[in-house]
């Protein structure tokens, strides 16, 4: 079965900036889900307008990854909404947040850090985007160790997350700050990836070495077989007796 994808966006500088409107006529969502589903994943949109921002329980129920991209409208996002996805993510379903979604509810509350804490600076500069672990899923089948962006909104250190389980990505842009644009997390059962590129003003998500790494990334963030650990007060899987040396031995037992 093919993964299910669901890209969700804010849609409003496509609708508002005819500039914007211009290199994605089908909003920044609509040319994500097009290149994804041209690589054989099941997708879908939502948008922030629409009822529970199209987030609602049966549409995170059929998701496996859940791409985010937010940029104005952070604080419009419902509460209710954040802590469904949340919940999902824990339970497994995969989280890709995108460029300016760092100050986005969910990714605060993924990281625990206010996130939304670095420098950035929009004079279309010049971005080398360079991977630094190339043993990772995310690279797979890229053709070179670096990925060049002409022109791109920076975003400087320091960046204010944990420390991530994956650095994949690291970025120098042309007026010498750098950043740590791609990487990892695990929460619970759920994998999340961090890629900073896709800045509205420029064509990034047209790129074809941009687009394989988001199809690499629903593929390594995708759910697989998980195995199901319950948590509790088990029995003993090997049965055992507790020798008699004289200690008067009475477990204790807790209400939870």
């Amino acid at each position: 079965m093919a993964i299910r994808v669901t890209v969700w966006n804010e849609y409003i500088h496509e609708v508002e900036d005819p500039n914007v409107g211009r290199i994605y006529p089908k909003g920044i969502h609509g040319c994500i889900a097009d290149f994804l589903t041209e690589a054989g994943f099941d997708v879908k949109t939502a948008t922030l307008n629409m009822p529970e921002h199209g987030l609602t329980e049966d549409v995170l129920n059929n998701t496996d990854v859940l791409i985010w991209w937010g940029h104005i409208a952070h604080d419009k996002v419902s509460d209710e909404v954040v802590e469904r996805v949340h919940q999902h993510v824990l339970d497994g379903m995969g989280l890709i947040v995108l460029h300016s979604g760092h100050a986005s509810k969910i990714f605060r509350k993924v990281c625990g850090t206010r996130s939304s804490h670095l420098k950035w600076r929009e004079a279309a500069e010049k971005e080398i985007l360079w991977v630094i672990d190339p043993t990772h899923p995310i690279v797979d089948g890229l053709p070179d160790e670096k990925i060049i962006i002409p022109h791109e909104e920076m975003y400087g250190e320091r960046f204010n997350i944990p420390t991530p389980d994956e650095l994949v990505f690291i970025s120098w842009f042309q007026g010498g700050e750098v950043f740590r644009s791609g990487v990892t997390y695990r929460r619970d059962k759920g994998k999340v990836f961090y890629f900073r590129p896709g800045h509205e003003a420029f064509p990034i998500y047209h790129m074809p070495i941009i687009q394989k790494v988001l199809i690499n990334a629903v593929n390594w963030a995708a759910p697989g077989n998980i195995v199901n650990c319950q948590p509790g007060n088990p029995d003993p899987i090997v049965p055992f007796t507790i020798e008699d040396d004289g200690f008067d031995f009475k477990p204790v037992t807790h209400d939870h």
